[in-house]
């Protein structure tokens, strides 16, 4: 087995990273954990790419240096990561010593073997900054769309390729001035020279190597719109220093040292970096970047590779993704277009969601849209509705009917089959890195598992022919564990919970379809909870429009809410102008509602954490969130009739809104959070309003009451009778009751 070297496109450390630019970084530790529980020698290496006129620019806009602004981002890229599990064996960066010396030693071979050539050219010159501009450092109108946006090395909206002198009315991207043209010298790579060297390589390695189409079809347009002498030196202060008489002053262009970065990365990480780079023979290179960083990869790169006459590892697999954008527009770093590496954090959703949903939606062979609607649809659908459905329903099954025991017996070979071939197909999918399918057909293997559970009713088979129903059930429980196995790469972290329920957190993808070893289940819970559609549409509203937008609006809510505080502030200071009765007219009107409960299960977030949904007589169905699971069951909670403080604003709960909070009562004399009483009201019917004799009736609409007020609020049982300010709550001549502690606290 050839050892495995795996690297990402490295990102441009100017500015945080959005899900687009995630794809990669999250493509490349798909294969990389593949590879690994496969049992291939791997190495996985990233890294903020530092150098070039961007950085320089925005450190400009910014008043740092470019080593701070470096610094700075490299943290923020490297605590993304971090939370999104990425398994790097190392992150480092480009601006590192090792980078330097690499960098100017490549370029000493690829002149020495003649491959450099030197041309005197005009370059745009800004008289007021007395310099000349690096092709970023001008901006301009694109002469081949018209885009006002451009740059002088490339326009974003139609991806043409430029120098900074075709811009049409250009200006100093620092200043604003109008630059002028003037002479000045700069370094080439003879890319016309290196043809033959790289076409050779290519026809080979596209094969080998089952290049993506687009990375073929972008390498061969380049080849037959005819290569040429490509500039590899700036004129900029932060970059890697070109080692030529009559160059000081000048750095070698970002595009020439940026691919190299991740032979200098490999030697930050390991001393015995050239095992892996100059080893072709028992070393695979893959690499993982986005369609229009692929000329870079497949021909300037290994163009230098090949000119310095060296045994290189060079490109085996190029897996080249087309662009994701975002609700029918495109990701943006620059404009700040959305949903970026630090907003994920913030929505409450966990990284292995968002994991499942990125590879789900990768864009391998065309551009793919992310929609909150399409989010929320194939999460609850696919990844709850399927695969959290059959493990939940199986393991569940197993546990309360053969005390969690795996069941004893054969195997059921017709599904064993089934299950192993679709096995052999992901396998072979994941080698060839088709990460969109390969996850699109471990759910597919799921479904097969429920509809085999759902076919085979081991709910009556059990009675019938227990032996059938036995060999069914132990075959879905080590189906399981193959998911278990086969999600790791995708979803490290529900892969471990899901291994744990099985005990058997060591299984790896050499593991599959060797069904023994399984004997008893731990404690199971769900894996994951549904997104609602007020968390997707708020978060649709939230992550609108531009970052400075985004901004723009929180500060003017800001603002809004400190004035508001200020008047609340002014309104307390009056004196009453009459007195509140009824523990002050039940604190502001809270509404307690009888409803039934209709179902319950377990938080997937949490131990002691019931999410049950009630029946309360209106348009919908609600559901809360309840810390009893210490005190009740499941099964004496359903059907039951609570009472619910129905006007409570809702509240996150662990990624779950609870609409609600349901009234008990506790033992005033026992230590706190020990003892618990649901106080049930089997004698009301769902919908019933519940209120202290007297309370005044409300004129208009009742607006939600704030938690602090809930928590306050004066209810205590009173020789059993459920009372506020001495008056019993209740309806319709009836009364609340408390069964079992007759006196104290209700909330």
């Amino acid at each position: 087995m050839k050892k495995r070297l795996v690297t990402s496109a490295l990102p441009y450390v100017n500015n945080i990273p959005h899900l687009g630019n995630l794809t990669q970084v999250l493509s490349a530790d798909v294969f990389a954990r593949f590879c690994r529980s496969k049992g291939y020698e791997t190495l996985y290496v990233c890294g903020t790419d530092e150098y070039g006129t961007a950085t320089e620019t925005r450190a400009l806009k910014e008043g740092v240096s470019p080593r701070e602004l470096c610094d700075h981002y490299h943290t923020i890229h490297r605590d993304i990561y971090a939370w999104f599990n990425i398994s790097f064996d190392y992150f480092g960066r480009t601006s590192t010593p090792l980078q330097t010396e690499i960098v100017q030693k490549i370029f000493r071979e690829v002149d020495a073997a003649g491959y450099i050539t030197e041309h005197e050219l005009e370059q745009l010159y800004c008289p007021k900054c007395e310099r000349f501009l690096a092709d970023r450092f001008v901006e301009g109108t694109c002469p081949h769309c018209g885009s006002t946006g451009a740059r002088g090395d490339q326009c974003d909206n139609c991806q043409t390729l430029l120098d900074p002198t075709e811009l049409i009315d250009p200006k100093c991207g620092v200043c604003g001035t109008k630059p002028i043209p003037r002479k000045t010298k700069h370094l080439y790579i003879d890319l016309p020279k290196a043809l033959p060297l790289l076409e050779t390589w290519m026809k080979q390695a596209s094969v080998d190597g089952f290049w993506a189409n687009n990375a073929v079809q972008v390498t061969k347009s380049w080849i037959r719109d005819g290569l040429k002498e490509r500039c590899i030196t700036r004129d900029l202060k932060w970059g890697i220093p070109v080692p030529k008489e009559g160059y000081e002053g000048k750095v070698f262009y970002v595009w020439f040292d940026a691919p190299i970065g991740y032979v200098s990365i490999s030697a930050n990480a390991t001393s015995e970096w050239k095992k892996w780079w100059f080893d072709p023979t028992n070393t695979e290179l893959f690499q993982f970047i986005g369609k229009d960083n692929i000329p870079f990869h497949t021909v300037i790169f290994p163009s230098c590779q090949l000119a310095t006459g060296e045994n290189w590892t060079m490109l085996h697999h190029m897996s080249s993704t087309e662009y994701l954008n975002y609700e029918g527009g495109k990701f943006s770093k620059s404009l700040g277009i959305g949903i970026f590496g630090n907003d994920v954090q913030e929505t409450g959703i966990p990284a292995d969601v968002w994991r499942f949903y990125m590879y789900y939606n990768r864009p391998e062979k065309s551009d793919v849209t992310f929609t909150w609607a399409d989010f929320q649809e194939k999460v609850n659908g696919e990844l709850i509705g399927n695969l959290s459905n059959l493990v939940n329903r199986t393991l569940t099954f197993v546990s309360r009917f053969y005390d969690g025991k795996v069941p004893e017996g054969e195997l059921d070979l017709e599904l064993f089959k089934a299950i192993t071939d679709k096995e052999k197909e992901i396998d072979s999918l994941m080698e060839r890195a088709e990460e969109r399918e390969s996850l699109r057909q471990i759910l597919a293997l799921s479904s097969i598992g429920n509809k085999a559970f759902q076919d085979g009713e081991p709910w009556k088979m059990r009675k019938d022919n227990p032996q059938k129903a036995a060999s069914l059930l132990k075959t879905l429980v080590y189906l399981i564990r193959d998911l278990g196995v086969m999600i790791e790469p995708f979803m490290p972290t529900t892969s471990v919970r899901l291994l744990t329920f099985l005990h058997d957190t060591d299984a790896r993808w050499t593991s599959l379809g060797n069904y023994t070893g399984l004997s008893e289940l731990g404690e199971t819970e769900l894996l994951f909870a549904k997104l609602d559609d007020d968390l997707i549409a708020s978060l649709r509203e939230r992550f609108a429009g531009s970052q400075d937008e985004r901004a723009a609006k929180e500060l003017l809510n800001a603002s809004k809410e400190e004035s508001t505080n200020k008047m609340e502030k002014k309104m307390e200071q009056k004196e009453p102008e009459t007195q509140e009765t009824i523990a002050e007219q039940f604190n502001r009107r809270v509404i307690l509602k009888v409803a039934t409960i209709i179902n319950v299960e377990k938080h997937p977030a949490g131990d002691k954490l019931y999410i049950l949904t009630l029946d309360c007589k209106e348009e919908n169905s609600r559901t809360i969130v309840s810390s009893i699971v210490p005190y009740y069951t499941a099964e004496e909670l359903q059907g039951q009739n609570i009472v619910l403080v129905s006007n409570l604003k809702p509240a996150n709960f662990r990624g779950v809104k609870s609409s609600g909070m349901l009234l008990a009562a506790s033992d005033p004399n026992a230590e706190e959070h020990t003892t618990c009483e649901v106080l049930f009201a089997p004698q009301f019917e769902a919908g019933t309003v519940l209120e202290p004799e007297g309370l005044e009736q409300p004129e208009g609409p009742i607006s939600y009451v704030k938690a602090d007020h809930f928590f306050a609020m004066p209810i205590y049982a009173e020789k059993g009778i459920v009372k506020v300010d001495g008056k019993a709550l209740g309806a319709n001549s009836k009364v609340l009751s408390s069964k079992k502690y007759l006196d104290g606290p209700v909330g």
